[in-house]
């Protein structure tokens, strides 16, 4: 049984999570790390990594970047791989991560959906298929209590088909500011915010007469906690990098 220590687990993910990790036949949970609070789970919560007792198999955080410091001297001094799901790490940050990935294992994606990310996947192959006769353009809606736009997943998307295409492509997220024809040489990329819309991804492959698209819908953030479960057991025993959900997906696919 892989023992998992989850960083913000009194936080909404972090309930997300521990529910994930409960229902796992692979996982359980050794202790939680959260500022916040005390436990409400039948395992320990404590306030920093400093008072934690054992060693964990991998570690789970869906906290805030300012947790990070902490999290990675305890990860980098125990040896321990490291699942991250935070968003919003400076530069600075993100590098002190990929330095960690020198060293020890570490699990990074902005989106921790599966689903998401085979979404990639295939947006990448049609791209590679459909090349530059097709017209490419991204639609993300979410709640309307988000604060970025466009998504983080759909800026993601747009990275990986720009890896299969000859050319960079400009990304365009407002046309109305301008009057003219679409360049051939651009990925359109469009948001939508309202209601409680959890998260849905659209890939248009506009040619001459037909469309290809593809799409994703999360109906809960639950599948974010199942995916960085899957992550965990994914990444215990694992040797020092940095891998990703396209790693997970590609054992899967052997």
């Amino acid at each position: 049984m892989i023992k998992v220590a989850i960083v913000g687990c009194n936080g909404k993910m972090g309930h997300y999570v521990a529910g994930a990790v409960a229902q796992s036949v692979d996982c359980e949970t050794l202790f939680g790390i959260d500022a916040f609070g005390q436990s409400k789970y039948d395992f320990p919560v404590y306030s920093s990594f400093d008072e934690a007792v054992g060693v964990p198999d991998v570690i789970i955080d869906f906290s805030h970047p300012s947790t990070l410091d902490g999290m990675l001297g305890f990860a980098l001094e125990r040896s321990v791989p490291c699942v991250i799901c935070t968003t919003g790490y400076s530069k600075e940050q993100v590098a002190r991560i990929k330095a960690a990935g020198e060293k020890i294992a570490v699990f990074y994606s902005g989106n921790m959906s599966l689903g998401i990310n085979l979404l990639i996947e295939l947006s990448k192959q049609a791209a590679r298929v459909l090349g530059g006769a097709f017209d490419i353009e991204i639609v993300e809606k979410h709640h309307n209590l988000k604060l970025d736009a466009p998504s983080g997943t759909a800026l993601m998307i747009a990275d990986g088909i720009s890896e299969t295409l000859e050319e960079e492509p400009q990304y365009v997220y407002d046309r109305h500011a301008y009057r003219k024809k679409r360049s051939k040489n651009e990925i359109g990329i469009h948001s939508v915010r309202g209601g409680t819309i959890v998260g849905e991804h659209e890939v248009i492959f506009a040619g001459h007469d037909e469309v290809v698209t593809v799409s994703h819908q999360a109906q809960s953030k639950e599948v974010f906690a199942a995916g960085a479960v899957k992550a965990a057991a994914f990444l215990a025993g694992k040797g020092a990098g940095m891998y990703d959900m396209g790693s997970l997906l590609a054992e899967k696919l052997v």
